[in-house]
């Protein structure tokens, strides 16, 4: 009985010391290693992507006027205004655009269907280009992809390359995949796609448009550049990202931000997207 007694004094003691030594233990970091971001949605704890470089803006480096245009009052960069247009946009008057002070244009050169897989050219992609070279502006061109592999991301990227061989196009050959959703009950033929197959396309394309000596560029919104693009994978290419607001929040370094999907410009009769374009300054 006194054995009994003595072991169940050595156990509680153990007990008592073990308890003790769990409350002092340093408590673990859910988030350690983690960034937090507006993902498009609500502010949320992501993954770093290895290796991709921080933009480093802040709230204070931009300024939003009255008439929606957002200016860049910081001092890393010279920044200049741009657009980016489709045959949605209408017949538009490119000096009236150039006047206004919109300096640079990207232009959707082609898409593919969401449903056939058919590639097309956007039928006011020729005169958007050759209008807006003779108004002063520089130029680029997008193709609108809905890529379900490498091997048709990379004939995208042929296409484009070939639509813009008449024109002198200097911005960087843009990869432009986005979800869509039928509207009349039809089939998407992207539907179901994971990050890993969307960033496996937008590889393939860059490496198309590296390969005949051009700078190519992928462009995506928040929730993408967050969550499927994985920029580690995606090298040298410019990123373009979508992220409307007042600022521009986006966490890793770009070259262009689209800041609004309902922008007023002289000269287009429809609601356009605007951009700022980055210009490191050198001295």
């Amino acid at each position: 009985m006194k054995l009994s007694k003595k072991i169940a004094s050595i156990f509680c003691l153990l007990l008592v010391l073990a308890l003790s030594a769990c409350g002092q233990r340093t408590p673990v970091d859910p988030h350690a290693g983690m960034i937090q971001v507006y993902n498009g949605i609500d502010k949320a704890w992501v993954r770093p992507w290895s290796g991709a470089a921080e933009s480093g803006f802040t709230e204070a480096d931009f300024s939003a006027g009255e008439d929606g245009v957002i200016t860049y009052t910081g001092t890393q960069y010279c920044v200049e205004q741009g657009v980016d247009v489709s045959y949605f946009q209408g017949d538009i008057d490119w000096n009236a655009v150039a006047a206004s002070g919109v300096s640079f244009a990207y232009i959707q050169a082609g898409f593919r269907g969401y449903e056939s897989g058919e590639i097309r050219a956007d039928m006011r992609y020729e005169q958007n280009a050759a209008a807006a070279l003779a108004a002063g502006l520089e130029i680029g061109f997008y193709f609108f992809s809905q890529a379900v592999t490498p091997e048709e991301a990379a004939e995208e990227a042929q296409w484009l390359l070939e639509a813009a061989e008449p024109f002198d196009a200097t911005l960087p050959f843009a990869f432009d995949w986005e979800a869509q959703t039928a509207s009349d009950g039809g089939e998407v033929r992207t539907e179901g796609m994971l990050g890993s197959e969307m960033t496996a396309c937008a590889a393939a394309f860059c490496e198309t448009i590296r390969d005949a000596g051009k700078v190519p560029a992928v462009y995506g919104n928040r929730w993408q550049g967050y969550y499927d693009y994985d920029l580690s994978r995606l090298g040298d290419a410019e990123l373009w990202i979508s992220a409307p607001g007042t600022w521009d929040d986006f966490h890793y370094a770009h070259s262009i931000w689209q800041y609004t999907y309902e922008g007023s410009v002289p000269g287009i009769p429809n609601p356009v997207d605007r951009n700022l374009r980055y210009l490191p300054i050198t001295e």
